[in-house]
């Protein structure tokens, strides 16, 4: 069987010049759509929905290869620090890891 490598990031993100919740999920959404256009990843918003300038959101990502997958964590990472219309406030890496 081949081998499986997967994580999930959770980045918390301030969003700048946000002055409602219709503006947050607008550009939410391009930020979704921009990085699953660059990135083979799953991407959704899963915590501060209720606030206007804040975010955290999750990208899954999976590669047969444990060095694949940590270079395409650094670049989506490298990916959302660029990313103009937000601040990176913090990333967290969860790996699933096989039980065998």
């Amino acid at each position: 069987m081949a081998a499986l490598h997967a994580a999930a990031l959770r980045v918390d993100l301030r969003l700048r010049d946000v002055h409602s919740l219709k503006s947050k999920r607008r550009r939410i959404a391009r930020l979704s759509a921009a990085l699953r256009r660059a990135f083979p990843v799953a991407f959704a918003e899963v915590d501060f929905q209720d606030l206007w300038q804040r975010s955290a959101v999750g990208v899954g990502i999976v590669s047969p290869h444990a060095s694949q997958l940590e270079m395409a964590i650094h670049s989506v990472h490298r990916f959302l620090e660029r990313w103009e219309e937000t601040e990176v406030l913090s990333v967290r890496v969860s790996y699933l890891e096989d039980p065998d």
